[in-house]
């Protein structure tokens, strides 16, 4: 490929970018291809499912800089620019899944649902990454109105326009718990579901990529038209503003079905897992191209052919789209059981995947700079890889952050804090408190059922008889008998003689 001094900064930065994904893939990598009747049964565990989580994490930040100006003139990291959905549909999968596991597996799982799984989880921390941009907003004098910073901080506009994950998480969490409480047939929930999910991308079809009921006939198409709009006419402005939202939302639908029908599923697959896995990889192939193919004949992007928004193009392209998302989550779920990687990078990012995606436009926005002609950095040969390096960095720092502020709020907010009285002033007891306290009572009692099991053990000893004490076989000794009354007199009577 040459030395860095005859490449230009394309090749830079995919040189480095892909090598490290490349490392990143197989770091750690547990192999049982080529190995008959070997599986990693562990391909849905806790470990592997955050560390598939970590890779997807980062390749969403990568989709994201690759659409970037500066890398669309390039060319440059172009297998990611359309790849965002694919790893979206990881977390949907994962989400799905868990949540099945959880209920099958927790005691009272749906009890405090909505509270602990919604509130305390999602909407939370979504609020926290508002009022974190909102500041950020104030500190660039983003130029927003009166009333665009109420909605912003409402939450019914975007702040931060990467932030819909965790909207359409929680609608769809919502819908779960409102199927699983109160309907106990779970094929009928899962068609539940299914109809939800087409619904919403139906209803983001409509909605299009702005408001573009809002005016005349294309006014978007038009300098003045587009200028004089106000501000919640633009793109990315209201929820569902985009495909994105909803594309990759029928994996949510997989994870949940693949979680129920595990038992059936995996010793279905491991019979010729080979041939099975060949043929559902084709299909996967084929539902790709057949989602292409929707993309180019019909678009979502259907605003600038001055026909108007052409809502029926949007909803046979999501049609075309929704087959290979639902069969998507089955194929790498199915891969995992031959072959995953655990690391520490992916796991890592694993842990705060939520978070570094949701400070991922904050540190791009930072680093927008690098794109103005004028700068030293610009056109230099590093400078696409410092500007991905950076952006990468910096939203990884921002969102171990976000996860401590988020933290904080989630246990001022929702932990219970339990008064414990001592002889000299009342303390208050945290939940780490009670933590530390049952874990020194899990310890003690463990050590209790150790010397339990230790005497147990231990063969009966004969107990040897006390000194002090007559032996068994012995005969009693004779004890004098004390004299009577009369005995008594008698000898008396022979003093006095």
């Amino acid at each position: 490929m040459g030395s860095f001094g005859t490449m230009n900064a394309k090749t830079v930065v995919e040189t480095i970018v892909y090598g490290l994904v490349f490392i990143l893939l197989f770091w750690g990598g547990t192999n049982k291809f080529g190995k008959k009747k070997e599986f990693n049964e562990d391909y849905a565990s806790l470990e592997v499912m955050k560390s598939i989580r970590g890779i997807a994490a980062i390749g969403v930040m990568l989709h994201h800089v690759s659409q970037e100006f500066a890398f669309q003139e390039a060319k440059a990291l172009s297998p990611f620019v359309n790849a965002g959905a694919y790893f979206v549909a990881v977390f949907f999968f994962c989400s799905g899944y868990g949540l099945i596991k959880s209920l099958d597996t927790k005691k009272d799982y749906l009890k405090g649902f909505i509270r602990k799984r919604i509130v305390k989880s999602i909407v939370l921390p979504f609020y926290v990454n508002v009022l974190i941009y909102g500041l950020f907003m104030l500190l660039v004098r983003m130029p927003f109105t009166k009333t665009q910073w109420v909605t912003n901080l409402v939450g019914v506009t975007m702040m931060n326009e990467y932030a819909w994950f965790p909207i359409v998480l929680s609608l769809l969490y919502l819908v779960f718990f409102l199927c699983f409480r109160f309907i106990k047939n779970r094929p009928v929930c899962f068609g539940i579901i299914f109809v939800f999910i087409v619904a919403l991308g139906i209803g983001t079809c409509i909605n299009g990529h702005f408001a573009w009921w809002a005016g005349p006939n294309n006014w978007w198409m038009t300098e003045e038209g587009y200028m004089s709009a106000k501000w919640w006419m633009h793109e990315k402005v209201f929820w569902f503003s985009g495909e994105w939202w909803v594309n990759s939302a029928p994996a949510f639908l997989a994870g949940l079905i693949f979680a129920n029908y595990e038992d059936k599923i995996v010793p279905f697959i491991k019979k010729k897992y080979a041939v099975k896995f060949f043929v559902l990889l084709l299909i996967t192939l084929a539902l790709n191209s057949l989602s292409d193919f929707g993309q180019a004949r019909f678009g979502y992007w259907t605003e600038y052919n001055m026909n108007g928004p052409e809502i029926a193009n949007k909803i046979k392209t999501y049609f075309c789209q929704i087959p290979l998302f639902f069969v998507l989550g089955f194929t790498v779920i199915i891969f995992l059981m031959k072959y995953h990687t655990i690391n520490p990078v992916t796991k890592f990012f694993g842990k705060y995947s939520l978070h570094t995606y949701l400070m991922n436009l904050m540190a791009i926005m930072s680093f927008r700079f690098l794109e103005i002609p004028d700068t030293p950095f610009y056109n230099a040969k590093f400078y696409l890889l410092f500007y991905c390096g950076a952006v990468i960095l910096v939203s990884t720092l921002l969102g171990i952050v976000e996860l401590k502020i988020t933290d904080f709020a989630q246990r001022s907010l929702f932990e219970k804090r339990q008064k414990v009285v001592y002889s000299t002033a009342p303390r208050f007891m945290d939940d780490d408190d009670l933590r530390k306290i049952m874990k020194e009572s899990q310890l003690q009692e463990k050590a209790a059922e150790e010397k339990k099991a230790e005497k147990a053990e231990k063969p009966a000893e004969k107990a040897e008889p006390k000194k002090d004490e007559p032996k068994k076989d012995a005969k009693p000794a004779e004890v004098k008998k004390a004299p009577s009354g009369n005995n008594k007199k008698k000898s008396k009577n022979k003093k006095s003689k």
